[in-house]
This record gives structure tokens, C-alpha cells and sequence, in this order.
């Protein structure tokens, strides 16, 4: 079993003797995402610890997206539940990048697969050596935009 979810299973149990609600709700949600992803397709797996990376990643981006719907349509208070479950969610996820931490790894990429000059169409070929490198630690949106700008869109 991988070691990020024993520590959520662990951190689960301490939330739950600690009677914190957002915290153990928001761990039932994580454990069962994952759960879910375990069971995906054809055969059952064990995930690891990159994978459940992953499914945290995606869950605190739904979070994200949420708060933001949420705020949009003035429903203050379930802005807030949706960014106390983000901040929980960010608590196993790795460091995310700064910015120009981001700007370096692309330059490097673009510079690596000689994409400068050829615009667009090499943005597939950019993403595939800088994705393996932000996985987890950097949103995608924010990675494909700075490769966007680089490569002259």
C-alpha cells in the first residue's frame, strides 16, 4: 500500500477523535476518489503514490472550480466550504511551482525539442517533455499558457 494513503487513512482517524469536520469530510472524499480511481477500468490496481497525486490534484482543481461558481453566483458560504476543502486537499499535494519556476522548465522544453520557431504546432510536443516534469506540482492551465506565450500564439 503507498505511503500517501496510509497517511490519509491515519490522518482521517486523527480528524475524526479530534471531532474536525471539514477535515474528515473533506479525507472521506480524498480516500474515496481514490477508491474510485482503484477500481477504474477493466481490473482492479493498486495506485501509487504519483497516481493518488493525481486524484488529488484533480480534486482540488473540482474544488477550485467550485469556489469560483460558487462566488459567481453569490453563494458565499459554499465558496468558502469548497476553499477550506482546497486548503485541506493542498496539505498532501507537493509544493507547487512559482511562476517563473514554470517560465524556466518551458524555455528549457522549447529550447530541448527546438520548437522556437515552429509556433503552434509544436505545443503537443512542448507539453510532452514539461508535463512529466510540473505533474502535481504546477495547474495545467497556467503550464499551458506560458507554452502558449513562448511558442508566439
Amino acid at each position: 500500500m503507498s505511503a500517501l494513503k496510509d497517511r490519509l487513512r491515519a490522518d482521517l482517524t486523527t480528524a475524526i477523535k479530534g471531532r474536525d469536520d471539514v477535515r474528515s469530510s473533506t479525507l472521506r472524499m480524498i480516500l474515496t476518489a481514490i477508491t474510485n480511481a482503484e477500481v477504474a477500468g477493466k481490473e482492479q490496481r493498486e495506485l501509487s503514490d504519483d497516481d493518488i497525486i493525481g486524484v488529488l490534484s484533480t480534486e482540488a482543481k473540482k474544488r477550485r472550480e467550485a469556489a469560483t461558481a460558487f462566488e459567481e453566483g453569490g453563494r458565499a458560504e459554499m465558496a468558502e466550504k469548497e476553499k477550506a476543502e482546497a486548503v485541506v486537499i493542498a496539505d498532501y499535494l507537493p509544493a507547487q511551482l512559482a511562476e517563473d519556476e514554470i517560465r524556466d522548465i518551458v524555455t528549457a522544453a522549447v529550447e530541448q525539442t527546438g520548437a522556437a520557431g515552429e509556433g503552434m504546432r509544436a505545443m503537443g510536443k512542448v507539453m510532452g517533455v514539461v508535463q512529466p516534469q510540473v505533474k502535481g506540482k504546477a495547474d495545467g492551465g497556467a503550464v499551458a499558457a506560458e507554452v502558449r506565450r513562448q511558442l508566439g500564439a
